[in-house]
C-alpha cells in the first residue's frame, strides 16, 4: 500500500513502514504526514496479523530532517504553537503506549522531531554509516524540542548527557549514540530492515530491558532532588555566561527538564508545550527561523543547467586556509584534491593538517579508520604546477599580495585545460584586478572562505562583469557540496563581508585610542550578541592582515569622510601580530589562559583607561557595520538583503538573534537607525553619515523584508 508519505508492506508478520515523502529530497514531519501516520496506527492496533512494526526511511542518507519549519509561518501566536506541540505529544505518547513493539531503523540524519519520534518507539537501531547522526537542533531556531524531547532524552541517557545535546544542538553520531544508550543496536545500513524485523520478533516474545549507560557518579548526582538542583544550577550559570541574556531558548530548555523531574513526565510535557509556544512567538525565534529559511534557499544553485562536472580540485597554498579547503573538499565534497605549495615539505605539512582532522574523527568514532584512509587517498601533495594539469578547478589560497596572485594565476593557466576555473580566495583584493593578467578572465572568480574553514559555514562567491554564468554555477555547487552556505556578491574593494567588517574594526581601534580598555570593548560587543568581540577577532585574524585590509579599504571610506586609524600598522611594526606569534591585544602562552597585553597600551596613550557608555560604544561599532551593509545593497555589491543577513551572521558573527543587519533595521525601524547615525555623525564625525538608501527607507517607512 502506498500513500503520499508511506509505503506499507508486510514481511514475516511485521508491518514495514517506509517513510518517503514524495517529490522531496528529505523527510520532514508535517501535519499531513502525521495524519497518515495516525491512520496507520489505527490499522496497526486493530490488525492481529501484525506482531509489530519497523519504521524505516526510503531516502538516501536521511531518516527525518526534523519538523517542517513552514508550519511556523502559519502560526504566529504562542497559543497556536503550543497547540501544535500538544498535537505532537498525543501521537508520540500513543506510539509509546502501543501494546505491540514499534522498532525504528535509522540511516542518515535523524534530527529534531525525527529523534523525538524515535525516542517514543520501543527499540532503536542505527546504521554505522558516517551519515547517520542524531540531534535536537531546535535551540538554533530559538525554541526547544517540542514533541517530548526535553522529557524523553534525559530519562533515556541522563540529565548530564542530555542537556549539552539540547543546549547546543550538536550532532551525536551512531557509535556515540550507542555508547550513551540513545541507540540500542548498530548494524550495516543494508541490514537495517532485517535487523528491525528480528528485533520485533524478540520484543514480541520478551520485553526489552534497556541498560542504564550512565556512570556511577552520574547516577548518584541525578538520583536526588539536591543533586539535580546542583546540575540545573551549574547549567544555568554556564548558559548565562554563553548567551549573555540574548537567547531565551537555552534557559527554557533547562526549565522544561527541571519541571518534568519535579512534577512528573506528563506535567513536564505540558510545560514543554507552554514554553515551546512562548519561545516560538519570540522575536529571537522569528529571526532565527527566517535565517534558517535563508540558509536553505542559499543551497539552491543558480542556473544549475550550466554546471560543469567537477572531479579534481587543485588547491594552491597548504597553510591553514589551503589545507582547510582541501579537507572540506575531500571530506564533505567527495572531490579528489591536489594540494600544492612552493616546496614539497610545505605541501606535506598541509597534508598532515588534513590527516589530523580526519584522525580526530576516527578517534571519536565518527568515521572508521578505513573511511579516514579512503578519504586521505583522495589527497595528493605536490610542489609542481604540472600536477594540476587535469584539475577542473584551481582554488588559490596564497598570501594577500596582488603581484603574487598574478604570478600564480599565469603559472596555473600555463598548465591547466582551457575549461579550468581559477578561483581566488582573497578577502579584500578586487577580483577584476586579479583577473587582469588572465588569458580567460571569464573563468576567474572569487571564492572567499573564512577561517577556520572546517568550522565557518559561509562561502562568499565574488563575480566580475566578465565572470561566465557556468563558472558561477559550478563554483556555487562546489561550495554547497563542501557543506557551505553560499552567497554571490559583485566585485569591489572588500566585496561584502570584508567591506562591512573593516569599519566595525576601525571603530574599535578608534575607541581604544579614545581610552576604552581591551576588556571593555571585547565584553561590550559580546553583550551586544557577537560570539567574539573585536579585540579577540584582531588577534585571531592577525594584526598584519587587519592592517593590510585597513589600507585597502581606507580610500573608499575616507572619500566619504571616514577617519581611518593607523594603529594596526603601528602595532605590526612593533611586533604585535596576534595569536600567530603569541603577542597581540592579548598575550598567548602555551598552557595558560590568554591575558590582556598591558604593554600594548603604550601605543594608545597610557595604561589608564576610561569606560565609555556601553550602549553608545556598542552602537558606534555595530551601526558602522549595519550602515555599510546598506551601502553595499545600494551599490549592487549585494544582490539581496537576505544575502546580506546571511553573510554578516555566518561570516562575521553579527548577532544571529537579530536576523542580520537588514532584519535588525526592520526590527528597530529604519527611522531609528537613520536618526541614531545622524546623531553620531554630528557627535563623532561624518563617517557615521547614513547611507542614502537608508534615508529613503526611513522617509518612506519601508522594510527590507516587508513580507516577514
Amino acid at each position: 500500500m502506498n500513500t503520499s508519505y508511506f509505503h506499507i508492506s508486510t514481511i514475516d508478520s511485521v508491518a514495514i513502514l517506509v517513510l518517503n515523502t514524495i517529490e522531496e529530497k528529505v523527510n520532514t514531519l508535517n501535519e499531513a504526514m502525521m495524519e497518515e501516520f495516525t491512520l496507520f496506527l489505527d490499522r496497526f492496533e486493530s490488525n492481529p496479523d501484525w506482531k509489530g512494526a519497523v519504521l524505516i526511511s526510503g531516502k538516501e542518507d536521511n531518516f527525518i530532517a526534523g519538523a517542517d519549519i513552514e508550519m511556523f509561518n502559519t502560526r504566529e501566536s504562542a497559543n497556536e504553537l503550543e497547540a501544535l506541540s500538544q498535537a505532537g505529544h498525543a501521537i508520540f505518547n500513543r506510539i509509546e503506549s502501543l501494546k505491540k513493539p514499534m522498532v525504528v531503523a535509522v540511516h542518515g540524519s535523524c534530527m529534531g522531531g525525527g529523534l523525538e519520534l524515535s525516542m517514543a518507539c520501543h527499540y532503536r537501531i542505527a546504521s554505522t554509516h558516517p551519515s547517520t547522526r542524531f540531534a535536537l537542533p531546535e535551540v538554533k531556531l530559538g525554541i526547544l524540542p517540542g514533541t517530548g524531547g526535553t522529557q524523553r532524552l534525559p530519562r533515556l541517557i541522563g540529565i548530564q548527557k542530555s542537556l549539552p545535546i539540547m543546549l547546543t544542538g550538536k550532532n551525536v553520531f551512531s557509535r556515540q549514540a550507542k555508547r550513551m544508550g540513545l541507540v540500542d543496536e548498530l548494524i550495516h545500513k543494508d541490514a537495517l530492515q532485517t535487523a528491525g524485523i528480528a528485533a520485533v520478533h524478540r520484543l514480541s516474545k520478551k520485553s526489552f530491558k534497556r541498560t542504564d549507560k550512565r556512570s556511577f557518579a552520574e547516577k548518584i548526582l541525578e538520583a536526588t532532588p539536591l543533586g539535580r538542583a546542583i546540575i540545573f544550577s551549574q547549567a544555568r550559570k554556564q548558559t548565562a555566561k554563553q548567551t549573555r541574556g540574548n537567547y531565551p531558548a537555552p534557559e527554557g530548555i533547562i526549565d522544561a527538564v527541571e519541571f518534568g523531574y519535579k512534577k512528573g513526565f506528563y506535567a513536564g510535557l505540558k510545560e514543554e508545550s507552554r514554553l515551546f509556544g512562548k519561545l516560538g512567538a519570540s522575536s529571537e525565534s522569528r529571526a532565527l527561523v527566517q535565517l534558517f529559511f535563508g540558509m536553505n534557499n542559499a543551497k539552491k544553485i543558480p542556473q544549475p543547467e550550466h554546471i560543469q562536472p567537477t572531479q579534481v580540485i587543485g588547491v594552491l597554498g597548504a597553510g591553514l586556509m589551503g589545507s582547510g579547503i582541501a579537507d572540506e573538499s575531500i571530506n564533505q565534497g567527495g572531490y579528489s584534491v591536489i594540494l600544492k605549495d612552493r616546496d614539497l615539505e610545505s605541501a606535506v605539512r598541509g597534508e598532515k593538517n588534513v590527516w589530523k582532522e580526519l584522525d580526530k574523527k576516527a578517534n571519536k568514532r565518527i568515521i572508521t579508520s578505513f573511511e579516514r584512509d579512503r578519504l586521505m587517498s583522495q589527497l595528493t601533495s605536490t610542489e609542481s604546477y604540472a600536477s594540476l594539469a587535469h584539475a577542473d578547478v584551481v582554488i588559490e589560497a596564497v598570501f594577500e599580495d596582488l603581484d603574487l596572485k598574478h604570478q600564480v594565476l599565469k603559472e596555473v593557466e600555463d598548465v591547466v585545460s582551457d575549461r579550468c576555473i581559477f578561483a581566488t580566495n582573497t578577502s579584500s583584493i578586487p577580483i577584476t584586478d586579479i583577473a587582469k593578467v588572465s588569458s580567460r578572465p571569464e573563468q576567474v572568480i572569487g571564492m572567499h572562505y573564512f577561517s577556520p574553514v572546517q568550522k565557518m559555514p559561509l562561502l562568499e562567491l565574488i563575480t566580475t562583469p566578465e565572470t561566465a554564468s557556468w563558472v558561477t554555477s559550478t563554483a556555487f555547487q562546489i561550495g554547497v557540496k563542501q557543506g557551505k552556505t553560499v552567497i554571490v556578491v559583485n566585485d569591489g574593494p572588500g566585496f561584502y563581508t570584508t567591506r562591512i567588517l573593516a569599519p566595525y574594526m576601525n571603530e574599535a581601534l578608534l575607541l581604544l585610542e579614545e581610552g576604552a580598555s581591551i576588556e571593555f570593548l571585547e565584553g561590550t560587543m559580546k553583550d551586544f550578541g557577537y560570539p567574539v568581540g573585536p579585540m579577540v577577532l584582531f588577534d585571531e585574524v592577525g594584526m598584519d592582515v587587519g592592517a593590510h585590509v585597513g589600507d585597502v579599504m581606507a580610500p573608499l571610506f575616507n572619500a566619504r569622510g571616514g577617519r581611518s586609524s593607523k594603529k594596526a600598522s603601528e602595532l605590526v611594526e612593533a611586533g604585535f601580530l596576534g595569536r600567530k606569534n603569541g603577542n597581540g591585544l592579548y598575550r598567548y602562552e602555551k598552557g595558560k589562559k590568554k591575558t590582556v597585553n598591558q604593554s600594548i597600551y603604550a601605543h594608545f596613550g597610557s595604561s589608564s583607561r576610561s569606560k565609555p557608555d556601553p550602549e553608545t560604544a556598542q552602537l558606534r561599532m555595530g551601526l558602522m557595520m549595519v550602515n555599510e551593509a546598506v551601502y553595499c545593497l545600494q551599490e549592487d555589491v549585494l544582490l539581496s538583503p537576505t544575502d546580506g543577513d546571511l553573510g554578516a551572521i555566518l561570516g562575521l558573527g553579527f548577532p544571529p538573534f537579530t536576523g542580520g543587519p537588514f532584519r535588525y533595521i526592520d526590527q528597530k525601524g529604519a527611522d531609528w537607525v537613520h536618526d541614531t547615525l545622524l546623531r553620531f555623525s554630528e557627535q563623532f564625525g561624518p563617517r557615521f553619515k547614513p547611507a542614502p538608501l537608508l534615508a529613503d527607507y526611513a522617509r518612506s517607512g519601508r522594510s527590507f523584508h516587508p513580507d516577514k
